[in-house]
């Protein structure tokens, strides 16, 4: 009798984590990878890293290699194979080998992990010095653009936190930079206290932010290739031109000029593949699925940046593409496929960044995202210190909202030198069990002189919370 197949499309966090758990669940299981690419296993957030060359050798961002899984998993990975139908009615999967030989697979379960794509191109986005940063050959050949080329300008279409931990990357290479927001804001869901602390930093490090003027072309001319120069016999010219960007228009009547283009517009999940196999979409245009990951189709799990998740302060359905959702979502995907019954509740929505010297953290609701959710909430904005006041501590500057009829907390946003990362787990946690800013406040929390003060930022933001709820 043959072994129950599990066959899992698409590699990476989600994909990855699934066939692991379900490994190690089921070691009776046939477990086979479709990976599209040729790695399997790569550590995207470090991408702009290895941009700046903080990260120096781009091996050093391969988890574990495709060999590593087969040998000491047992899951069959196969690079370069492109899934391209699934076809539920019978159970099977085709994909493209190499990009020219079809194969089909049966599946007895199938788990889709097809991850997410730049969300929006432009006219001229082939050119030649026009890049994106989302996966690992798009940032090699961006690397060594810069290293070979030696571009003085850069225009970044989008400041979201890719976009923003590119610019402080193009600003250690040495670039002039400018940034294009469509919208008034930075990093999506961002308090304007916060956002303000963002663009001070920006600047102080020469970065032009340009807000409210969406990129639309991106002004292209042709050239010749000289590297790979050819004539035609019957026209005797020249063949191989390539395109090449010289400038973003954006607004009514906005120009910048530029030796190099990023795109950074943000992830949007890629669901052909599902919604051709008649998979429902959710309201967020990602995959639907429930706690255990299952689609709507019976035996095909979705995880990772394909996939909608439950906000857990609104309950309701929202896209949140990070590596960290996608490795849970792809555990619990796994432990069901392989026979076990796992569940995941969903995310607060906890995000940080690093722009220059600066660390930004959010997590939960803004208090427009509040306000726009149904909640009638109050908020309080503060600015404390990192460390005791001898110990020369650097300022956070924090924003905590709440609802204002039951105090439960909503929402935090920090920015800060030092300490932000970890004090936003701090509130994502009350978030998660629901606390009140009176629950907050007789937190816990460590102290010692070189690492917090008495009085934590937090701590504090909840007791004027308490004091605003009082009247």
């Amino acid at each position: 009798m043959p072994r129950e197949r599990l066959v899992v499309i698409g590699g990476v966090a989600a994909g990855m984590s699934a066939a692991s758990r379900a490994r190690k669940l089921n070691p009776e299981l046939e477990i086979i990878v479709l990976e599209k690419g040729r790695h399997v296993s790569v550590g995207a957030c470090g991408l702009p890293y290895y941009l700046s060359g903080e990260i120096s050798d781009w091996k050093e961002l391969i988890a574990y290699d495709a060999e590593f899984f087969r040998e000491k998993r047992g899951i069959d990975v196969r690079l370069e194979h492109e899934a391209t139908a699934v076809v539920p009615g019978r159970k099977t999967v085709h994909a493209l080998e190499r990009g020219t030989r079809e194969t089909a697979l049966h599946y007895d379960k199938l788990v889709i992990a097809t991850g997410g794509a730049p969300a929006e191109s432009l006219p001229g986005a082939d050119a030649v010095n026009v890049f994106t940063c989302n996966d690992l050959p798009g940032t090699m050949r961006l690397r060594e653009f810069i290293e070979k080329e030696k571009p003085q300008r850069a225009v970044i279409v989008g400041s979201g936190y890719i976009g923003l931990e590119v610019a402080d990357a193009f600003v250690q290479r040495g670039l002039q930079v400018t940034v294009l927001e469509r919208s008034d804001a930075l990093l999506e869901g961002i308090e304007p206290e916060i956002a303000g602390r963002v663009e001070a930093e920006l600047l102080e490090h020469g970065v032009e932010l340009i807000k409210g003027s969406a990129a639309n072309e991106i002004e292209c001319a042709e050239e010749r290739s000289f590297a790979s120069l050819r004539m035609t016999h019957s026209e005797n010219r020249m063949t191989n031109v390539e395109k090449r960007a010289l400038a973003v228009r954006h607004g009514a009547n906005g120009r910048h000029e530029a030796d190099l283009v990023l795109l950074a517009t943000g992830i949007v999940p890629r669901v052909a593949l599902a919604e051709s196999a008649g998979i429902q979409l959710g309201p967020t245009g990602a995959i639907a699925v429930d706690e255990r990951m299952l689609t709507s189709v019976n035996s095909i799990y979705a995880a990772g940046d394909c996939t909608e998740v439950r906000n857990l302060v609104t309950g309701k359905p929202s896209y949140f593409p990070l590596g960290t959702t996608a490795n849970k979502q792809g555990r619990v995907a796994g432990e069901n496929a392989g026979g076990g019954n796992a569940t995941f509740p969903g995310v607060v929505g906890t995000l940080v960044t690093k722009v220059f010297a600066l660390e930004v953290a959010k997590t939960g609701l803004s208090l427009q995202q509040a306000r726009a959710n149904g909640f009638q909430p109050d908020s309080v904005t503060l600015t404390s210190t990192s460390r005791a006041q001898y110990f020369h501590g650097k300022p956070i500057l924090l924003k905590l909202v709440w609802e204002r009829s039951s105090g439960r907390v909503l929402g935090c946003q920090m920015a800060g030198q030092e300490g932000v990362a970890k004090r936003i787990d701090v509130a994502a946690m009350a978030l998660q069990a629901r606390l009140t800013v009176e629950d907050l406040l007789h937190a816990d929390l460590s102290y010692a002189p070189p690492f917090a003060p008495v009085w934590e930022a937090i701590l504090i933001a909840a007791h004027e919370a308490q004091k605003k709820l009082r009247g």
